[in-house]
């Protein structure tokens, strides 16, 4: 059977990324709005509406505007944006979150894609706060450094141009409302607002989460150790979710942290380091890949009844 399939926002980023992933596959039809037509409602209600399938790589504002356009009941949409992440009626697109939402995601005519920090930090704590080990009204802070290709074309054209202050780290949405939150806390579970501290930094791609507990946060006494096994057994059935082994040297090289392991792949690596006072979970993602374009088409099969890791990369 042959699926036609429509990228909304093709030029953007993570258009592109999905626009490439979708050309491999021998049994789909990518439909194509001619330039032209981009802004042409009734050209593009039309090619929406004639889809079995269509991404959203749109800002909030557009993303809302070409769900209206829908007007049949086969339409099937993976939305991109952050519009629909903790919108009713729209399945959050992170098939690892617990053993009910690939089933979900499955039956859904509406799924929203996570963001890449999102995805770190749920992946990170969801099992914790599931297991009962991390009650929901904890304190937590989060750091996630990235690349700039986080920030979209914009961005990256703007780090092309070398500037000494782009050789440096940059910590930006210092207002602590940076728009992933309300997603880390729907899914996560928790029930206090985390400090979120997102970073940007002068490479292209690849993301890491830093997450700092101490054991008194626990619900009871729990090593690190501890923590490593709840987060093993949670995702021992995972494909894309690889729990790296409990050591000081987890994912390291020289005894520093790779955050571009992951790069051109699907997968997240979680390490797990700490002693029997402190625990660090630090994880790991192309925040292109299974932060954004990866987990897109990951929804994309498995919505079509296709291999769920069909051009996906482990």
């Amino acid at each position: 059977m042959t699926f036609k399939v429509f990228v909304d926002g093709q030029a953007g980023t993570t258009g592109l990324q999905i626009h490439q992933r979708l050309a491999n596959y021998s049994n789909l039809e990518v439909l194509e709005l001619p330039h032209e037509d981009r802004k042409n409602i009734t050209r593009k209600k039309e090619i929406i509406n004639q889809a079995d399938l269509i991404f959203l790589c749109l800002p909030d504002d557009a993303a809302l505007e070409t769900v209206s356009l829908v007007q049949n009941d086969h339409t099937r949409i993976i939305d991109a944006s952050t519009a629909h992440r903790v919108a009713p009626g729209w399945i959050y697109g992170l098939p690892e979150l617990d053993e009910n939402q690939r089933e979900l995601i499955v039956k859904s005519k509406r799924v929203s894609v996570t963001g890449c920090h999102a995805s770190a930090s749920i992946l990170s704590l969801k099992p914790l706060v599931k297991q009962l080990v991390l009650p929901e009204q904890s304190l937590i802070s989060i750091h996630s450094i990235t690349g700039y290709s986080g920030g979209g074309k914009g961005m990256i054209a703007d780090y092309e141009i070398e500037t000494p202050l782009k050789k440096s780290p940059r910590h930006y949405a210092l207002s602590l409302s940076h728009k992933h939150i309300p997603e880390i806390m729907e899914y996560i579970g928790l029930k206090t607002k985390p400090v979120f501290v997102p970073i940007v930094a002068n490479y292209l791609k690849g993301l890491a989460v830093s997450i700092p507990l101490h054991s008194a946060q626990f619900s009871q006494q729990q090593s690190a150790e501890d923590i490593h096994q709840v987060i093993a057994d949670y995702y021992k059935d995972e494909d894309f979710v690889n729990v790296l082994p409990f050591s000081a040297d987890a994912g390291t090289e020289q005894g520093f942290f790779d955050i571009q392991a992951c790069n051109d792949t699907n997968r997240v690596d979680i390490a797990v380091y700490g002693d029997t006072e402190q625990t660090l979970i630090i994880t790991r993602l192309d925040n292109l890949g299974k932060g954004a374009a990866g987990a897109a088409v990951q929804c994309m099969n498995l919505m079509l009844g296709l291999d769920e890791k069909m051009q996906l990369t482990l």
